[in-house]
């Protein structure tokens, strides 16, 4: 009888963990990076925008194509508007591997890599077409891939445009008028350096928060682009806007090296394929978006105001002089020789 019992137990632990074996590899499968055979491989996303902003319809863009690609093997789950964290938060779930891809500002980079701050350095591009060959030149492949010295890897960039003051209660139309204001900045050290060498004084807020800080009186204005304005219904709250165009900020797609070197060599190919793909998407939509934007905001009554982008430039002059970052110096010089 006791040899019976103990059968029957032995039984049932064999059956338990034969189970438990089972359910863990139904996991790993369907939601891990894991390359199997017969594994279908979800990536998760996470960002901090709305999904009517065109670089979130470019990561749909890039899941459509990554599925076509893959046939149906390779897929990435999104979440959008930071319900997964801030910024700074998603790279840092790249980076312990619990997350797989983000999209972020170059300028949260900067808070990993510090080379990463020359995109904030206020008219250092000459137009949109020298921006653009800057990013698809060498220079920017290589910084997308020095951050794999934290555990990341650059994707993709996507357009961002350039970013504007815009305020509550008066207009910016020289830097004179930014003196004694409360502006938003990103969290990155360059952005606040630009708008305390404006007069103003920079106030770092998360994205998400802003809405409320502006309603509230936190802060007198922010700075970013048209889109990023109005999905996020800013116009409702600062009735002026300034194309001051200090700074061309790009958005980057990255993922954990954690998780790029648990795919096989073939999906890598599959999701860089994609991303390349999703960035011309992106750019596209991008113009069009702007240029929606802005007649949106003037819909509404929002002033948009034309400004002597030069009176800007001469008062930032000051940033270029004080680089201390010898990588930094010298990709400014590299960048300035581009040609479009």
């Amino acid at each position: 009888m006791k040899k019976e019992v103990s059968f029957l137990i032995c039984g049932v632990l064999i059956g338990a963990l034969a189970a438990t074996c089972g359910f863990a590899l139904f996991l790993r499968g369907s939601k891990d990076v894991s390359t199997g055979t017969n594994a279908k491989v979800v990536l998760k996303l996470g960002h901090g925008l709305d999904v009517s902003h065109p670089v979130h319809k470019a990561m749909e863009f890039m899941n459509e194509r990554l599925v076509e690609l893959s046939g149906g093997t390779v897929e990435i789950d999104i979440y959008p508007s930071s319900v997964l964290g801030s910024e700074v938060q998603c790279i840092e779930q790249l980076q312990n591997g619990s997350l797989a891809m983000t999209k972020t500002s170059t300028a949260s980079v900067e808070n990993f890599l510090p080379e990463m701050s020359v995109f904030g350095l206020p008219y250092l591009f000459r137009s949109e077409e020298h921006y653009w060959a800057v990013l698809t030149s060498d220079i920017g492949k290589e910084l997308l891939e020095a951050m794999q010295v934290k555990d990341l890897r650059g994707l993709c960039y996507y357009d961002s445009g350039s970013r504007n003051f815009y305020t509550k209660d008066k207009p910016i139309l020289t830097p004179d008028d930014l003196k004694g204001l409360k502006i938003r900045v990103m969290n990155s050290r360059t952005a606040m350096d630009m708008v305390k060498a404006l007069g103003a004084a920079p106030t770092p807020i998360a994205w998400g928060e802003l809405y409320t800080a502006l309603a509230q009186g936190a802060v007198d204005g922010a700075e970013n682009n048209p889109p990023s304005f109005t999905t996020n219904k800013h116009y409702e709250i600062c009735r002026h806007f300034s194309l001051d165009g200090h700074t061309m900020v790009p958005d980057v797609l990255i993922i954990g090296t954690k998780t790029w070197k648990g795919l096989d060599r073939q999906v890598q190919k599959w999701v860089q394929q994609a991303a390349d793909e999703s960035s011309v998407f992106q750019r596209k939509l991008w113009k069009e978006k702007t240029i929606q934007s802005l007649e949106e905001a003037k819909a509404d009554g929002v002033t948009i105001y034309e400004v002597d982008k030069s009176l800007f430039a001469e008062k930032v002059k000051p940033m270029y002089e004080a680089i201390e970052n010898d990588k930094v110096k010298d990709l400014v010089e590299r960048m300035r020789k581009v040609k479009p």
